[in-house]
């Protein structure tokens, strides 16, 4: 917890480093931690009444409130606010009550969670669950300083300057570049492995739940000293002197690691200004700027959500001895000549807190399964080369022999388990969507009724109006006016008139892929270029904000590797540590993701799925005959035993039966093709694309909207065959 402790207090000391993002896995206290930030903040001074805490020093001109002449201020203690994960736009930005505003010309305006959390602190638990649209709004507002309402010709606005504090787990999903890249700071947490630590944690906390006032008033006094701590550093931060030396490890260290924009150098200048304040010292030193790049680097790097989050900290060693001047030796006067151990930048809260400026490697979080790094180029295989008629022939373990191929040969495209290969360089995919229009979560997949995009028509409103739909509104209270009395200017507008807005923009799908792990898939050249067209499927899946799963049949049966998440990350890992070999089980990989397809509906009945089949279309079992995988004859085979291209078939139809949109990713290569991808398609009542179709700059492009289910008027089913 020290990189946790020392981000929040050099926000406390510093609030233009600019907030800080708390990433980690969970049960690890980040939002406790957050929470007792509140109690250490200064109190600020307010002008009396106004709803915006304007300051009396310098009040807002363009306050909702204002404007606001010369009065003494009312001191209080700095906010915490706390932004739910499904908060409204109208509560974090405020409501306007359009019937006023209508009927009497009158600014009517409530404020939101922005307003509260002027000069104070906003804080968002989970933010990467956070919707897109409220996102929005806090870029802007964190960009500019203030917030706009706009709505009808209505406008207000008020200022907006907070400390921005996130809490996430990466298991659940990356935020997006732009809000990324908004937090000063970031610091991963995770449990500690030390029995020792771990029992004083629940000793502490079961002491704190049996007296809740004794505990506190026992840390009282530490409290008390890390408050006057933080007081006596915000006092000392303007003498800070930031020399050119310091400039340029700053400048070089940026420069080096390649991250994007100026953001990163003005917020590693400030971080390293506040941890020579919180030191005591008037000077930054070298290892004040390494402390910085530490907490402000790292979420600047990631070019893709899959690159893992990370300083190469030996990198930062050479980058740090190579630039700059040498740091000036602090003299009489130069502040924090006196400084012992316990009070330099390493120290990260109380007196007993351990260091955490110069962390060992050893003692590095653990990288979870979603931070796998993507594979390097070494490990990627080239695509697109014709594979031998034999597949076997180039899977390096011997076959297991237990079945026959098409082409006759013993253990041909049976292949026993192998490890796993790397994936080929993920590329810009084509669009997939699910026909018709949904009601599901904000995204940018399908087409949906959603709370932004452009005006499709008008209704009454249902509960509380939102989006009124102004031209509506006045049709539908003008035939009124007469009968209403109207006299003056306005317009007499009830209830009754008011309509809300109905909107068409993008939702996020559940994009369920369906892989085929087994012997027929197990060529390296042909899987490495198989898990780079999922790593693509999966980074588009990231960029549309879809929830993904996993599912992979190979050997006798099929297996959900990654249940339904938004981390596209996690899919990534366990599509990279995925094994081939065995048996084509079809059918039983269609019929799992129909079951988890179902549990999926009950959960979240509005997210509309996508059913993505990764597959050469062929289908082997227990008791397969040598037709089994070559789609001639396939039914019944000797003994009454159903055939398992045929079982494949059955399932194929269940799903499309339920309105399940698919494609087909055919992955058949060589000169020979059987176009058992096309077939699959066809019974799944969707699309089949072959790996170089699935490029963006493809010339031969079929249509990529999913086709409808069976009997949707305008939406024929459709399969191509090789």
């Amino acid at each position: 917890m020290d990189d946790l402790r020392l981000g929040l207090l050099l926000n406390a000391v510093s609030p233009a480093v600019g907030g800080v993002l708390v990433r980690g896995e969970k049960g690890t206290a980040k939002s406790t931690a957050v929470r007792a930030l509140a109690a250490l903040m200064p109190a600020v001074d307010v002008v009396p009444g106004c709803r915006f805490s304007c300051d009396p020093a310098a009040p807002d001109g363009s306050c909702p409130d204002g404007p606001h002449g010369p009065a003494a201020g009312v001191s209080r203690p700095a906010r915490m606010v706390e932004l739910p994960v499904g908060a409204s736009e109208d509560r974090l930005v405020g409501a306007l009550d359009i019937e006023r505003a209508l009927s009497e010309g009158r600014k009517a305006f409530e404020p939101g969670l922005l307003a509260d959390a002027h000069r104070g602190v906003l804080y968002v638990d989970e933010v990467n669950l956070l919707h897109d649209h409220l996102v929005d709004l806090l870029l802007d507002a964190a960009a500019m300083g203030a917030s706009y309402v706009e709505r009808e010709g209505v406008s207000v606005r008020h200022a907006a300057r907070f400390l921005l504090v996130g809490t996430m787990n990466p298991e659940e999903g990356e935020l997006r570049p732009q809000l990324l890249d908004r937090f000063g700071l970031t610091v991963e947490v995770a449990a500690s492995r030390e029995p020792d630590q771990r029992v004083e944690v629940v000793r502490r906390r079961l002491a704190y739940d049996e007296d809740p006032a004794g505990f506190a008033e026992r840390w009282a006094a530490e409290e008390q000293q890390l408050r006057e701590r933080i007081a006596a550093a915000r006092a000392l931060l303007p003498s800070v002197r930031l020399g050119d030396g310091a400039l340029r490890r700053i400048a070089a260290v940026c420069a080096a690691f390649e991250v994007d924009g100026m953001r990163a150098d003005i917020v590693t200048a400030r971080t390293a200004t506040a941890l020579a304040a919180w030191a005591g010292r008037t000077d930054v030193r070298k290892e004040d700027v390494r402390q910085a790049a530490l907490l402000a680097l790292p979420h600047r790097r990631r070019r893709n959500p899959f690159d893992a989050p990370g300083l190469d900290e030996e990198k930062l060693d050479r980058t740090l001895d190579e630039f700059g001047d040498d740091d000036p030796d602090p003299g009489p006067d130069g502040g924090g000549g006196g400084e012992s151990p316990s009070d330099g930048p390493e120290s990260s809260g109380p007196q007993d807190a351990e260091p955490s400026g110069e962390r060992p490697e050893d003692e590095a979080p653990a990288p979870t399964e979603a931070d796998a790094p993507a594979p390097s180029a070494s490990q990627q295989e080239p695509e697109g080369h014709p594979e031998p008629s034999s597949e076997a022939s180039q899977a390096e373990p011997e076959t297991s022999g237990e079945e026959s191929g098409p082409d006759g040969a013993p253990g041909a495209g049976a292949a026993a388990e192998q490890r796993a290969v790397g994936a080929a360089e993920p590329f810009r995919t084509r669009m997939l969507s699910v026909p018709g229009l949904g009601e599901g979560a904000a995204g940018r997949r399908s087409r949906a009724r959603t709370a932004h995009g452009r005006t499709t028509g008008a209704v009454r409103p249902r509960g509380a109006l939102t989006k009124l739909h102004l031209a509506a509104t006045v049709q539908a209270a003008a035939p009124h006016q007469h009968a209403r009395g109207r006299r003056g200017p306005g317009l007499v507008v009830r209830r009754d008139d008011l309509r809300q807005s109905v909107r068409e923009g993008r939702e996020g799908n559940l994009v369920l892929f369906v892989v085929d792990a087994s012997g027929s898939m197990a060529a390296r050249q042909r899987m490495g270029a198989v898990k780079g067209a999922v790593l693509s499927l999966l980074l588009d899946a990231y960029q549309r904000r879809d929830k993904v799963g996993l599912v992979t049949f190979r050997g006798k049966d099929a297996e959900l590797a990654l249940p339904p998440t938004s981390s596209v990350e996690a899919g990534a890992a366990r599509l990279e540590s995925l094994p081939t070999g065995g048996r084509t089980p079809l059918a039983a990989g269609l019929l799992r993701a129909r079951e988890v397809l179902r549990v999926e509906r009950l959960r979240d009945p509005s997210r509309r799925p996508l059913l993505v089949v990764v597959t050469d279309g062929r289908a082997t079992g227990p008791g397969a005959g040598r037709r089994s995988g070559s789609g001639v004859g396939a039914g019944v085979g000797a003994g009454g035993r159903e055939e398992p291209l045929a079982l494949a078939s059955r399932a194929a139809r269940l799903l499309a039966a339920e309105g399940t949109a698919s494609v087909v990713v055919d992955c058949e290569s060589g000169p020979v093709r059987l176009g058992l991808a096309g077939g699959l398609a066809r019974d799944l009542g969707g699309t089949a694309v072959t790996l170089d179709e699935l490029r963006a700059e493809s010339v031969a492009s079929l249509v990529r909207d999913v086709q409808g289910t069976p009997g949707s008027p305008g939406l024929p089913r459709t399969g191509r065959a090789a």
